[in-house]
């Protein structure tokens, strides 16, 4: 009964950050990625069903979208390139780079969320100290890494991947000092589930061209290192031993991270996303003879006003209707906000795409079946926890194990296909 309730909750988790990492794909950049990994962390809350976590539910959710959002720097265009060509050395080369990748987003979110969790008013975390190390960890690697070394993942494109590389250094160094074991096991599977996800989600997008059929495989690729992250990060929460903590939320703790998930990230995904030349371009696409100009405008204003609205509901609902000093936040509530917010993301993807003109995009409509299901399933599911501790032989049989995985996708893939499209060389 137990394996069987954690294989659900990983599907629910895997599921929630897969779709919202799919949308991702629609914005990209920093801010689509810290939206996708809010919903991400919010589902383990859910599934958690902890009364103790609803408290810093929004902090959480804060937490995971500042870690997979800041992976969200890295370019990875050239890298997916690599992949796509006939060389064992320059393909193996770019799914191993992948998963170098995909870790670091896994890495920097599992660890910022179990941080979260972990932290309490007897073992607080020092977040100012905390930040302060990331920053020069980031500093240091990428002038030593890029600048003095020379070590380029992807030129001639940013190598910002070794900034987040010193992100990490610094994060685990302090959950290292600080004893935070707990964080540190969940930060291992959200980079595991999120390194694997991109490589085979890429291994995915090849076959799928491959096969002719007509279809966003750079979509799946998308949802695959989000549903593998998700799982990582679940299964890191699930294995892991938590400490109960008071269930209760200071309400002057609870403005900053509400409006920053309602307002903030989703306006900076409106104002960069939803320009015109884009929005006129993709509606004349499939429709020369439309009036694109009028649609575009009808478009951006109902996705400003459809934030607007949503951060004015989260503040007054979460915020000033909970006008005494402590807050207790309930399960009903989070969840509501859960589905609020996959929902207006899943709105965002289908107005930029203008899906709802259009049935060019199929897998806009399968957003919505994925959030259906997880309307059915959230509910149903709760995690039963478990304490595995750290493992770190296991877990190193585990890495190899994914490296001789990824020599296995290089041999399959190059020997299915010719030059493909968009296919890049790193080694001559």
């Amino acid at each position: 009964m137990n394996n069987r309730q954690l294989l659900y909750a990983l599907l629910v988790a895997g599921m929630s950050l897969g779709t919202a990492w799919a949308i991702r794909g629609q914005f990209g950049h920093e801010q689509g990625a810290a939206w996708a990994g809010g919903i991400g962390g919010l589902s383990i809350v859910l599934i958690a069903k902890r009364k103790d976590w609803y408290a810093k539910a929004f902090q959480l959710a804060l937490a995971s979208a500042a870690g997979w959002g800041v992976g969200g720097i890295i370019s990875y265009g050239k890298v997916v390139g690599f992949a796509r060509g006939l060389e064992f050395g320059n393909v193996y080369y770019g799914f191993l780079m992948l998963g170098i990748i995909g870790g670091l987003f896994g890495l920097i979110g599992g660890g910022l969320f179990g941080l979260t969790l972990a932290s309490s008013p007897e073992k607080p975390v020092r977040w100012s100290q905390l930040i302060a190390e990331m920053t020069a960890g980031a500093i240091l690697f990428y002038y030593l890494l890029i600048e003095q070394l020379g070590w380029l993942m992807t030129p001639p494109r940013s190598e910002a991947w070794a900034a987040c590389l010193g992100m990490t250094v610094a994060l685990f160094w302090y959950m290292i000092r600080h004893k935070q074991h707990s964080a540190i096991r969940l930060s291992i599977f959200a980079g595991l589930g999120g390194g694997f996800g991109f490589a085979f989600g890429n291994f995915l997008q090849v076959m799928g061209n491959v096969s002719g059929i007509h279809f966003n495989f750079w979509n799946v690729m998308e949802y695959s290192i989000g549903f593998f992250g998700g799982v990582g990060m679940a299964y890191g929460t699930f294995t892991s031993e938590w400490e109960t903590t008071d269930a209760q939320a200071s309400r002057s703790g609870l403005l900053a991270p509400i409006v920053i998930l309602t307002l903030i990230i989703p306006f900076i995904v409106w104002d960069q996303s939803f320009k015109t030349e884009r929005l006129v371009e993709t509606i004349r696409s499939f429709d020369p003879l439309t009036d694109a100009a009028g649609i575009t405008t009808y478009v951006q204003w109902i996705a400003l006003l459809l934030v607007l609205s949503f951060a004015a509901y989260g503040v007054f609902k979460y915020y000033v209707r909970a006008n005494a000093p402590l807050s207790e936040l309930r399960y009903e509530g989070i969840q509501l906000f859960f589905f609020l917010n996959l929902g207006l993301y899943t709105i965002y993807s289908i107005l930029i795409t203008c899906a709802f003109m259009s049935l060019y995009r199929i897998e806009q409509y399968l957003y919505i079946l994925n959030v259906a299901i997880l309307g059915f399933l959230v509910k149903k599911t709760q995690a039963s926890f478990s304490n595995r501790g750290l493992n770190l032989s296991r877990w190193a049989i585990n890495f190899a194990f994914i490296i001789a995985i990824f020599a296995i996708l290089t041999a399959v893939a190059i020997s299915t296909h010719g030059e493909l499209n968009g296919a890049n060389r790193r080694f001559e």
